[in-house]
């Protein structure tokens, strides 16, 4: 698996912007059809065309970043999306760490640039 970092630039508050990756109901209007939680959620089962996957939220940060893991991954593959906030300007970036498979990688980026796209839109940013 190769590991790979995406970043956009985004016109958004740090709060709205975390709340839209967090937040079941915010993430089904971008990521997902829909959401089943687990376990407090700490799991999270996503459907995308009716089959679902389940994913662990390994990590969570207030405001800066929130790290899943897929059930059926190896131990070390994770995604992310990180919140990073430019000390002078100001300016938001949201960072996407995630891992694919080496000849599906620029499929993995493009699926990720469409993906947030539709966070974009559902920002209004």
């Amino acid at each position: 698996m190769t590991k790979f970092e995406l970043e956009y630039p985004v016109k958004s508050s740090v709060k709205v912007l975390y709340d839209s990756l967090v937040d079941s109901s915010k993430l089904t209007e971008w990521f997902c059809d829909d959401i089943t939680l687990y376990d407090n959620g700490k799991k999270m089962e996503f459907f995308w065309e009716g089959s679902g996957q389940i994913a662990e939220v390994i990590g969570k940060k207030d405001n800066q970043f929130i790290r899943w893991q897929w059930e059926d991954e190896e131990d070390d593959t994770y995604f992310e999306l990180r919140i990073q906030v430019d000390e002078i300007t100001n300016d938001v970036a949201l960072i996407v760490i995630d891992f694919a498979e080496e000849d599906e990688l620029e499929e993995a980026k493009m699926l990720w640039d469409n993906q947030i796209r539709d966070l974009f839109i559902s920002l209004g940013a």
